[in-house]
């Protein structure tokens, strides 16, 4: 794209039609992308709402919308040209590789393989039911996914057909695989005694549950265990599973359990398989989680143990979860954060006659077990918007928090106090409680959420506290920049982020 350096007049005849509206899977995948490379990249112009210059290539930037942007246009000698999904793309591809240096293959085939994830999961939800429990439609809700990943619907360009019927999006539900491990291959730690009910193994043989887009994933390299004997097949669950927003973790219903899988696919940032670390630390960061949420409404969804074969360590693992009924209270109905910012039929979010009494119960229950755990025991908890669940009462009123996902709990002094507490701020305030506040707020216009924020956190006496709540900015993740220059995706890279929080 030919650079332009002139500055365009104000709206004018070359401003887009109100009904020229784009593509839905274009403007769904946009989003997110848009909102990496406005906070990553580009650079606001000054005075001109929604035009950015892009340092890189020096391209002029417009778009409409707040908290998901949308009708992405660049700046031509003929006016505002705007840009479908695949012409975002490549502007965002040149600019990248003009900003950093570096060239990435990957990368823009992953975007242009999410936007078409979204087309298929638009197309499938219009003709599937959603289901008729609440939890499940907020867990099976996020057709945007993460607010700030360049590509989070991306599959591993796999065709539509090998992950569709397993895409927590498209309402999936579908039985699991029961296989039957050598008894002398089995690996385990934990209380796993509840993948035993699934089924009955032959004599000699253990009962492993497997996720079936993973069977396929690894259908060549688990050959030759299926020949041998090591492994044989059992059939399948009597019951479906619920793939959660997590897609490889499941929810049973009937049994109350969760269970976690590998697939090896990448989603977001990483591979998700059970990597062998992570499960080797498993029941020592379970335990210190499970003691800092012990006391109080707030509630820590146990991983209780896992069971793999150690021929396929990581590719058969799966990781047992507590259930929802044992740690609600009572009537209460649970919601994942992160399907109240993307939206569902039924959430509580839309629903409260006083929003701000709605903020004040959430953040009251939500901030201060997550504060204490770190205060008072050291544990990071990644209370980010897709590992922490609200329960709401019969008014919709939150009443209680809960947590889940000891691998991503980082546990001090493993990491430093101050990484921890970067951590903490990133998951907890700009994940989570900058994206709830602003889905509020767009709901109930006037409505200012940050005053309940900053006195909920001033009432707790940590000595970070005072830094957070005058700090001019906060640490936001750089999602974009971290998948282009390749970095490992535990290796967390912040840029700053202006602190709402901050008064004046």
């Amino acid at each position: 794209m030919e650079r332009v350096d002139l500055i365009p007049p104000a709206g004018g005849a070359d401003a887009v039609a109100p009904g020229d509206v784009a593509d839905p899977a274009d403007t769904y995948a946009a989003a997110p992308l848009l909102n990496c490379l406005l906070r990553e990249v580009a650079r606001p112009l000054p005075g001109r709402d929604g035009v950015h210059r892009l340092p890189g290539t020096e391209r002029l930037l417009r778009v409409r919308g707040g908290r998901r942007p949308t009708a992405p246009e660049v700046y031509t000698p003929h006016g505002w040209q705007r840009l479908g999904h695949a012409e975002l793309v490549k502007l965002v591809t040149e600019e990248l590789r003009r900003h950093t240096g570096l060239s990435n293959h990957e990368l823009p085939a992953e975007m242009s393989d999410s936007r078409d994830a979204v087309a298929a999961v638009l197309a499938a939800r219009a003709r599937a039911t959603p289901p008729d429990d609440p939890y499940l439609r907020s867990e099976q809700s996020l057709i945007t996914g993460h607010p700030h990943h360049p590509a989070p619907k991306a599959r591993g360009g796999g065709p539509v057909a090998g992950w569709l019927p397993y895409a927590p999006e498209a309402y999936a539900r579908f039985p699991l695989v029961l296989l039957g491990v050598r008894e002398d291959t089995v690996v385990e730690e934990g209380d796993t005694s509840a993948l035993d009910a699934l089924g009955e193994p032959p004599p000699g043989y253990r009962l492993l549950p497997a996720h079936p887009w993973q069977l396929d994933l690894t259908a060549r390299a688990l050959a030759p265990a299926f020949a041998d004997g090591r492994l044989i097949r059992l059939g399948t669950t009597t019951d479906p599973v619920h793939p959660t927003a997590a897609i490889r973790t499941v929810y049973a219903p009937e049994r109350d359990l969760f269970l976690k899988f590998s697939l090896d696919v990448r989603i977001t940032n990483d591979v998700r398989r059970l990597w062998r670390h992570d499960l080797l630390e498993l029941r020592r960061t379970d335990a210190a989680t499970s003691r800092a949420l012990a006391d109080g409404p707030a509630a820590w969804l146990s991983d209780r143990g896992y069971r793999t074969a150690g021929f396929a360590f990581e590719e058969l693992a799966v990781l047992v979860r507590d259930g929802l009924r044992g740690h609600l209270l009572p009537d209460a109905t649970p919601y994942l954060a992160a399907g109240l910012v993307e939206g569902f039929t039924g959430s509580p979010l839309d629903g409260p006659t006083d929003p701000a009494r709605w903020w004040e119960a959430y953040l009251r229950h939500m901030v201060p077990p997550v504060l204490a755990a770190f205060a008072d025991h050291g544990v990071v908890l990644e209370a980010h918007l897709q590992n922490s669940l609200v329960a709401c009462d019969a008014a919709g009123t939150p009443v209680q928090a809960l947590f889940r996902d000891a691998e991503g709990v980082k546990l001090l002094p493993d990491v430093e106090r101050a990484a921890g507490w970067e951590r903490l701020v990133y998951c907890l305030v700009v994940n989570h409680l900058v994206e709830l506040a602003e889905a509020l707020a767009e709901r109930h216009p006037g409505l200012d959420p940050w005053p309940a924020v900053r006195r909920e956190l001033a009432r707790h006496d940590l000595p970070e506290i005072a830094g957070l709540l005058t700090a001019p900015t906060l640490p936001a993740k750089t999602n974009l920049l971290l998948r282009w220059t390749g970095a490992d995706g535990a290796d967390a890279r912040y840029r700053p982020l202006p602190n709402p929080l901050a008064e004046g």
